[in-house]
């Protein structure tokens, strides 16, 4: 089975009401699941990706009050705001896209409010695109992941100020 045969069977089935597909010939097993139910959300078992260690170069570890004040009180002000915020993390290994399509616009933005069950974006494993659902209620207060990002699981996507 070819590549576009694959995709086009993808395809066919997405827009049909079948749940579960499954071919099996002499050396060749697929197997598609898909999720019709809106409540439901879709998974697809991807390879897990794994980040290289970053190397740096050795460097002098420099005493505390070298530290200038104004970069301490940033950083301090940074993991204090994070503490106040919930989070929308990625539930899979995946693409981050901000909005459905590059001419559409973006599902949310800083300073949107939102509910719980909202879609904030979509996250592409697989050439599937599996829409994110907000588990949290309140307002978008930060967006942590760059567009068309390779994201991890579990990897927080949004800050979210529930009192917002």
């Amino acid at each position: 089975m070819t590549t576009k045969e694959i995709k086009d069977l993808i395809k066919l089935i997405s827009q049909s009401e079948i749940k579960e597909f499954k071919l099996v010939q002499e050396d060749f097993e697929l197997k598609i699941r898909t999720s019709k139910d809106q409540n439901e959300p879709s998974y697809v078992a991807a390879p897990q990706m794994v980040a290289a260690p970053a190397v740096t170069p050795p460097i002098a570890s420099a005493p505390a009050a070298d530290i200038p004040p104004v970069a301490a009180l940033a950083a301090s002000q940074d993991s204090a705001d994070a503490g106040n915020y919930a989070e929308v993390k990625s539930p899979m290994v995946g693409t981050f896209y901000r909005s459905p399509s590059p001419d559409k616009d973006s599902y949310v933005q800083i300073g949107d409010s939102i509910k719980e069950g909202d879609v904030v974006c979509i996250i592409e494993a697989m050439k599937l695109f599996n829409e994110i659902e907000s588990e949290v209620s309140g307002k978008i207060v930060k967006v942590l992941v760059d567009d068309a990002s390779p994201v991890e699981y579990d990897q927080p996507l949004f800050l979210v100020d529930p009192k917002g």
